[in-house]
């Protein structure tokens, strides 16, 4: 027998006796051979000592569709929304040409939209918007789709928010919100983004909700004595009245950037400067427009609400009339009031206008919604009394008939193509016909001396001829009441 063999028995005998002892020293010994009596029962494949601290990953338990490696996924991972909408009147098409808007909204605001469903109904329910037997079936989609949000085409009660998600098991959101999503990612500017900050609180108050210590009351209502005492606000409490400060807050930080603009107001009314607002429902074109008449270069993008800050420029009329045109935030329908009144400054530009380019998309499968929903809101900022131009954009891609159906229908209107340029010199003379003119017709002998008088007659004013002679210049204009008083010492005598 060889010495490995007698060393080999010598150690059985001794893992016989000392199996505890024969143990420990084999994890010591990095190079001890494997052996069947006293490996044999260790549970698993063996791994070195920094391999059996580490963590490992159980297979089988991730929620996402794949392994989720790098934060740059769910940043790209898109909101997988069902939509919803209550059919109370109208035709079927009104009711699916309105669902079509709110999936167009979703995917503006970057969700992707698996399915719709509209219900027929006199009124929405008042505890779950549907009803609760459609809102099992709703859930049901919702499962079948593997949605994670659900976007109701209305705006909701915060009980039917918390009903309907109680029964879907997923989030519910409304159109209000979605909008107010949209405002938040396109709004640019302080003041912008000022309003829609206001106008989300406004939304989140009456929906605050309160789990566990959200609902627990803080000491307090005493007189600072021991645990003092009262029951003293709970924390929904406070997260409201912090709200309200905020709101507070904001809306005196709006009417100091209200103030700035009604000071360049009053400066082109001082400088007798005729305004054009450019108003419209939202992707209507009226960015496209404004590049086209001014070049100003605003933001063009085929989605909705893609300019939120408001844009004036000036331009000219081909007879040499100087005036301003305003861009403004495009209206939709079932405007949010909370928006309306947070950008209310805003709109004040349609209101102090002398003449509104009511801008509506000719390609649109109902143009004429979009004008009744503008006018709505023109309404409410109290624009009735500005004259308006209807401007039917998107000529080039739009059905001839309803062209000639809009034209028809709309006494004061022109259809026009901002992308190819179509109609735009027709729009500018009816601009210029449209503005209003200066009041006072007068003939003056300005001496050169006094140019800046022309000069006022030509920016602010209408030059009907203009002669130059060894007195001075001959000037025939209208002009303004204010303007004529400083040109009269320069008037002729009449001849006798």
């Amino acid at each position: 027998m060889t010495s490995s063999s007698s060393s080999s028995q010598a150690t059985k005998r001794f893992a016989r006796t000392h199996p505890e002892g024969l143990r420990a020293d084999a994890l010591m010994e990095e190079d001890v051979a494997w052996s069947h009596e006293i490996d044999g029962e260790r549970d698993g494949e063996q791994f070195d000592r920094s391999e059996r601290a580490a963590l490992r990953r159980v297979a089988g338990l991730s929620t996402e569709l794949e392994d989720v490696t790098e934060v740059e996924y769910r940043q790209l991972r898109l909101e997988r929304v069902v939509l919803v909408g209550v059919w109370t009147s109208g035709t079927v098409q009104d009711a699916e040409n309105s669902l079509a808007e709110l999936a167009a909204l979703a995917e503006t605001a970057g969700a992707m939209v698996l399915d719709g469903v509209i219900q027929r109904r006199d009124k929405p329910d008042a505890a779950t918007y549907i009803g609760s037997g459609k809102a099992d079936e709703l859930r049901d989609i919702v499962l079948e789709t593997g949605a994670d949000t659900v976007i109701c085409d209305g705006e909701l009660s915060p009980g039917q928010l918390i009903h309907l998600e109680d029964i879907v098991k997923v989030k519910v959101i409304d159109r209000t919100a979605l909008i107010l999503d949209i405002f938040a990612q396109h709004a640019k500017s302080r003041e912008g983004k000022a309003q829609v900050a206001l106008a989300q609180m406004q939304y989140m108050l009456p929906r605050l909700r309160g789990w566990g210590q959200s609902l627990s009351r803080q000491m307090g209502g005493g007189s600072g004595g021991l645990a003092t005492r009262g029951p003293g606000e709970t924390k929904i409490e406070t997260d409201r009245r912090r709200i309200r400060e905020k709101m507070a807050k904001m809306r005196r930080e709006i009417a100091d950037m209200k103030t700035g603009r009604e000071i360049k107001r009053q400066e082109r009314r001082r400088n007798k400067v005729p305004s054009v607002a450019i108003a419209g429902y939202t992707n209507a074109g009226k960015s496209s427009l404004l590049n086209r008449l001014t070049g100003a270069g605003v933001l063009v993008e085929n989605a909705l609400f893609a300019t939120l800050d408001p844009t004036v420029r000036r331009a000219e009329t081909p007879s040499g009339r100087l005036y301003t045109l305003a861009d403004t935030v495009g209206f939709v329908r079932h405007l949010p009031h909370h928006l309306v009144e947070a950008f209310r400054s805003t709109m004040e530009e349609v209101g102090d206008s002398d003449l509104i380019l009511h801008v509506v998309d000719g390609s649109h499968p109902n143009p004429e919604e979009q004008l009744a929903a503008v006018r709505e809101v023109i309404r409410d900022v109290g624009a009735t009394d500005v004259p308006e131009i209807v401007v039917v954009n998107k000529a080039d891609a739009a059905d001839p008939l309803v062209l000639q159906r809009l034209l028809r229908v709309e006494k004061r209107s022109i259809a026009v193509s901002a992308r190819t340029g179509r109609g735009i010199a027709e729009l500018l003379a009816l601009i210029d016909a449209e503005l209003p003119r200066p009041s006072v017709e007068i003939e003056a002998l300005v001496p050169y001396t006094h140019g800046k008088l022309v000069a006022r007659a030509h920016s602010e004013g209408e030059v009907i001829s203009e002669e130059h002679t060894a007195e001075g210049t001959l000037l025939k204009a209208r002009v303004h009441e204010e303007l004529a008083a400083d040109l009269a010492p320069y008037v002729p005598a009449p001849a006798l």
